[in-house]
């Protein structure tokens, strides 16, 4: 079976960190960025590919090539590549899409992609601001924590701290792990 692949969409350093930690976690990686002068293989040593091509348009050329184990990593932080690029990919049967970004970044791609068409259903399948809330800082501490919901979704895990919850410790495809209402109800405390 090919491994699944991990397409990292602007060639930022934080992209850098994830395209180590996607390697890590046995994805074949490819960065994509429209700027020649930061998709280049000096900065990317550990990437399969490296793409100098809008985002929107590499995903259009290759959407026959992602399937429900692709993950989308969308680190471009700017609205031009940003809202075409995320459009295409919510109508893809990928497993997971996110977006980096602070909250009002986010709030402002979903407004725009909302005057696109995107509906709001759609929008539930984009994780953003990308990664899970680990008071991550730098571009390692931020990959991994993209990583780890990307994890989480791929396995059904909650993001809980297993320390005190009453949760399956491994959850592919689990039946009887919690619901995803789970995450946000208070864990009981454990008896004496």
């Amino acid at each position: 079976v090919p491994a699944p692949r991990m397409i990292v969409f602007g060639a930022i350093d934080f992209a850098s960190a994830l395209v180590r930690v996607g390697k890590f976690l046995g994805y074949h990686v490819t960065v994509c960025d429209a700027r020649p002068v930061f998709a280049t293989r000096t900065r990317f040593p550990e990437a399969d590919d490296i793409v100098v091509e809008w985002p929107h348009k590499f995903l259009e050329r290759t959407r026959a090539e992602v399937d429900g184990r692709t993950v989308l990593c969308v680190l471009t932080h700017d609205a031009k590549f940003d809202v075409p690029l995320i459009k295409l990919a919510l109508t893809l049967p990928v497993a997971y899409i996110g977006a980096m970004g602070s909250r009002r970044t986010h709030e402002d791609r979903n407004r725009r992609l909302r005057e696109v068409g995107v509906s709001n259903l759609a929008l539930t399948r984009l994780h953003s601001p990308i990664g899970l809330d680990l008071g991550s800082r730098t571009p390692e501490e931020t990959a991994l924590s993209i990583a780890a919901e990307i994890v989480a979704a791929r396995r059904g895990g909650t993001g809980v701290s297993l320390t005190g919850a009453h949760t399956p410790i491994h959850h592919d495809g689990d039946e009887t792990a919690p619901p995803p209402s789970a995450m946000t109800q208070a864990v009981p405390p454990a008896r004496p």
